[in-house]
C-alpha cells in the first residue's frame, strides 16, 4: 500500500473496529459464497490482518462460527479450509438479497399478535411496537410463526406516518455515520487488494445499518431520511471497487481449488442487479 492509501483503509479499519466473527461473516458473505463457499484459513488471515485482525482472534472467531453452524472445517494436505454450512446458506441469502438485489416493495403489512414474543426480539425481526403484544411490518411474504395470530392490510385505516412504532432514530444515524465514513473515499487511488479491504468494509458498514432497516414504504418514512442516499452511495462504490477487487481474489484468494474465480454466474448476478 502507498502511504495516502494505507490510512484510507487504516481509517476505515480504526472507526468500525469490526469484530473478527461478524468481519468474517461478511468476508464469506461478499465474497466467498458466490464462488463455492469454501476459503483457505491462510487467505482469510491475510484479509482479516489488513484492517487489523490479529491471527489468534481469526481462528478464535472461526472456532466459534463452527460451534455456531455457520462454517465447517476440511483439511486437504497441510491446510484447512473452511465452508459455509448448508444450514447457515439461507440466512447469508437474505442478506445477500437485501445488499445486492433490488428492493422489493412491501405489498400492504403484517399484524401480529404474539403474547409470546419480546418488544427487543420483535424489534430484531425489523417488526415495528403497536403496544401490548401486538407488532407491525410490511408485508414481504415473510413467514410468520405458527403460535403468532397474523392479519394482512392492504393499507391502514391511519392517515399519518406509521414511522412512530419503529425507532428509526438510530438508524438514521447509523446511515448519516456509513456516509460520512466513505464519503471521500476514491478508488482510483487505492490498488487492487485495497479496493477488495476498502469494498468488504463498505459491505460490513452498510449491512449492519441495513439489516436492522424495516424498510418502510416512502411515505411513511419520517422527513429528511436519508436511507436512499446512503444506498446510493454504496452502490456507487461498490461497483466502483469490483473490478480491482475481483483481480485480486483471483490472483491471491485462494480455495480447495486453488485460486478463486474473478467472475462467477452469482458475481455476475450480484452486479447485474446494482445496475439495474
Amino acid at each position: 500500500m502507498d502511504a495516502a492509501a494505507e490510512r484510507i483503509i487504516a481509517g476505515l479499519a480504526k472507526e468500525l473496529r469490526p469484530n473478527a466473527a461478524a468481519f468474517i461473516v461478511t468476508i464469506y458473505g461478499d465474497m466467498v459464497v458466490p464462488r463455492g463457499g469454501a476459503l483457505w484459513t491462510g487467505t482469510l488471515i491475510e484479509l482479516c490482518g489488513g484492517v487489523g485482525i490479529n491471527e489468534s482472534l481469526v481462528r478464535t472467531a472461526v472456532s466459534r462460527l463452527v460451534t455456531a453452524s455457520q462454517l465447517t472445517g476440511e483439511r486437504i494436505g497441510r491446510r484447512s479450509y473452511y465452508r459455509l454450512r448448508s444450514s447457515a446458506a439461507a440466512g447469508f441469502e437474505e442478506a445477500a438479497n437485501l445488499l445486492y438485489g433490488p428492493d422489493r416493495p412491501a405489498k400492504g403489512w403484517q399484524i401480529i399478535h404474539d403474547p409470546d414474543l419480546k418488544v427487543e426480539d420483535a424489534r430484531r425481526q425489523r417488526m415495528g411496537h403497536m403496544g401490548g403484544s401486538v407488532f407491525l411490518r410490511p408485508d414481504r411474504g415473510q413467514t410468520i410463526s405458527d403460535r403468532a395470530l397474523a392479519f394482512h392490510a392492504e393499507v391502514m385505516s391511519s392517515t399519518g406516518s406509521l414511522a412512530e412504532f419503529w425507532e428509526l432514530g438510530a438508524l438514521r444515524d447509523g446511515y448519516a455515520r456509513f456516509m460520512s465514513l466513505f464519503a471521500d473515499v476514491d478508488p482510483q487511488r487505492l490498488s487492487e487488494p485495497e479496493m477488495l479491504l476498502a469494498r468488504l468494509l463498505l459491505v460490513h458498514s452498510y449491512r449492519f445499518v441495513l439489516l436492522r432497516d424495516p424498510r418502510l414504504p416512502p411515505d411513511h418514512l419520517p422527513a429528511g431520511w436519508n436511507g436512499a442516499e446512503a444506498r446510493a452511495l454504496f452502490r456507487t462504490l461498490y461497483l466502483a471497487l469490483t473490478p480491482g477487487a475481483h483481480r485480486h481474489i483471483a490472483a491471491r484468494c485462494e480455495g480447495p481449488d486453488g485460486l478463486l474465480p474473478a467472475e462467477t454466474a452469482a458475481t455476475e448476478q450480484r452486479m447485474s442487479s446494482l445496475l439495474a
